[in-house]
């Protein structure tokens, strides 16, 4: 008889009732987060010492609290192999149908960057072809390629989602979440689908209000980027990067189309991709590197379930060392982000640790190369030791707010599984109220290791204090703007440093949320449920006979 796939009310109810033999602790949290922080482990950044003293942290501490070794072969760790590339410079250029070239200048018209591991980019000159959004989404009936051939082609993508701007009367509205960034929209999703159809090069066209981020933000990496090593058969775009939305706007000007007109277009699900009468050309030298990194993982063996699993993951890099910033600090220490996260990690450990062992296995990673894009997680997914068909779900800390208690929690992702309801329950407990992300056009939900397996169709839910301004205890929602504002001056910078003046009891209260509904959920029986219009409800159906 099949154990039903939604969480009942029932079992619910039973957060409220249960009482947990101990509480999360700030003051751990803060201990744990000044050590990681701290110059010693110079950033976290993977491949470097500072990576060899940050997993020797994290083992003994795992060891120290009992827990067992969760890597591979009876090990902590899940070693990680990486490239690491760098674009040279080069040129890239335009080139018309009468043969007029015309250079391209990176960073200012476009960034670009490779996650191949060839030592040269030789591009001749590729036909230039608009896809509109590049959506394929048979669920929402939508396809933008039309069956359009790009083998040896460059795809030029608008960024977000059909729908992000689209008016009342449009084919597209409604059908993406409006204004709430999907899966589609994301950049990631862009590059995967063009190097599946073959293309040679991705561009998308960059927009402040469609990507959440300016110009400088996606030219930052300067042409730098971070892969797992993969498959043979796990095809990457060779060349992918941005460009600016004026230069894009002269580009399709000299191949007489206007693209304003064009993204009305490619709103409707008639559109059609449009091939431009230019050529890209490109030859760039590349500088590969590989790395070997780590996941550390720790598990609690289930005692009746033990191959179903629930997952408690926060990465531990930061950004290493970089630039001088004020005062000459090079070390970006990300203590928020996410040595914070990692302590909260540490301390559900600990507590279900103190508890009676849980009927499945409760597995605590802690992830590599989150700030190299997603890849610690994205090995994992690509290589899991726990199988991700009955992975019940994975609960992921990354950036708690250090302002004090709040009177709700910021949920990124709203209405994407029964997680919500689990959420919901366990906030009740705490009489806190649900308040939804107030940025979901920026896709949040996409942006953390949560993500690597969700692709793969498990359940998944994040806490993370960016999501919007949280209702404080002491000053309401004014505060917790000021709150947020003050970290985004921080974020990925040297000042994301440990402080003593933090209050971190809504951290902790956060991290409870998390260990309410990890009981739950280590209960057989109990299996969260993607909503029916999820991009990621097919993959998860596809492992249903494994849940049986």
């Amino acid at each position: 008889m099949k154990r039903t796939l939604a969480l009942s009310l029932a079992a619910l109810t039973l957060i409220g009732a249960a009482k947990a033999p101990a509480t999360v602790d700030p003051a751990r949290l803060s201990g744990i987060t000044k050590t990681l922080a701290s110059d010693d482990f110079e950033g976290r950044g993977p491949g470097t010492p500072g990576e060899t003293k940050t997993i020797a942290y994290l083992i003994a501490r795992f060891k120290a609290l009992g827990l067992e070794p969760g890597g591979t072969a009876g090990s902590w760790i899940q070693k990680v192999p990486l490239i690491h590339t760098q674009l040279g410079d080069g040129t890239t250029e335009l080139i018309a149908a009468d043969g007029k070239r015309t250079a391209l200048i990176r960073p200012g018209d476009l960034n670009l960057t490779t996650v191949g591991a060839a030592p040269r980019i030789d591009i001749a000159g590729a036909p230039l072809v608009f896809v509109g959004y590049g959506v394929t989404a048979p669920e929402a009936g939508w396809d933008d390629f039309k069956g359009v051939d790009l083998k040896g082609k460059v795809a030029v993508f608008l960024v977000n989602d059909p729908d992000f701007e689209a008016v009342a009367g449009e084919d597209a509205k409604g059908r993406f979440g409006d204004r709430r960034m999907t899966y589609y929209g994301r950049w990631t999703y862009k590059f995967d689908e063009a190097a599946r159809r073959g293309a040679v090069a991705a561009l998308i066209v960059h927009d402040t209000g469609g990507a959440g981020y300016g110009w400088s933000t996606v030219s930052a990496n300067a042409g730098e980027n971070y892969d797992i090593v993969r498959a043979a058969d796990d095809k990457r775009i060779p060349l992918q990067g941005w460009i600016a939305h004026d230069v894009a706007d002269r580009l399709f000007a000299s191949a007489g189309q206007d693209l304003n007109a064009l993204r009305k277009k490619a709103r409707t699900a008639a559109f059609r991709p449009v091939e431009l009468p230019l050529r890209f050309a490109a030859s760039l030298p590349v500088k590969v590197d590989r790395i070997e990194s780590a996941n550390v993982i720790a598990k609690l063996t289930g005692k009746t379930r033990p191959n179903e699993s629930v997952m408690f993951a926060a990465h531990w890099d930061a950004y290493g060392q970089g630039p001088a910033e004020a005062g000459g600090k090079t070390i970006r220490p990300g203590a928020n982000d996410d040595a914070l996260g990692v302590a909260g990690v540490l301390e559900l450990a600990r507590l279900f640790k103190a508890a009676p062992r849980t009927d499945r296995t409760l597995v605590f990673a802690a992830w590599t190369a989150e700030e190299r894009g997603l890849l610690g997680s994205e090995y994992y997914a690509t290589h899991p030791i726990y199988p991700l068909a009955t992975n019940a779900a994975n609960l992921t800390l990354d950036i708690l707010q250090t302002a004090g208690p709040a009177k709700d929690v910021i949920l990124v992702g709203a209405g994407n599984s029964t997680l919500d309801t689990l959420l919901t329950q366990a906030a009740t407990a705490q009489g806190r109220t649900i308040t939804p992300e107030t940025f979901s056009e920026r896709g949040l939900f996409y942006r953390a290791d949560h993500f690597s397996v969700v692709r793969r169709g498990v359940p998944a839910l994040q806490l993370m204090a960016l999501g919007g301004a949280a209702d404080m205890k002491v000053g309401g929602r004014a505060a917790g703007q000021a709150w947020l504002d003050a970290y985004m001056a921080c974020y990925h910078k040297t000042c994301d440093a440990w402080d003593a003046g933090w209050d971190l009891t809504g951290a902790a209260q956060d991290v409870a949320l998390f260990h309410a509904m990890g009981t739950q959920l280590a209960k057989a029986g109990t299996w969260p449920a993607w909503s029916a219009t999820s991009e990621f409800a097919a993959e998860r159906a596809r492992s249903a006979a494994a849940r049986e």
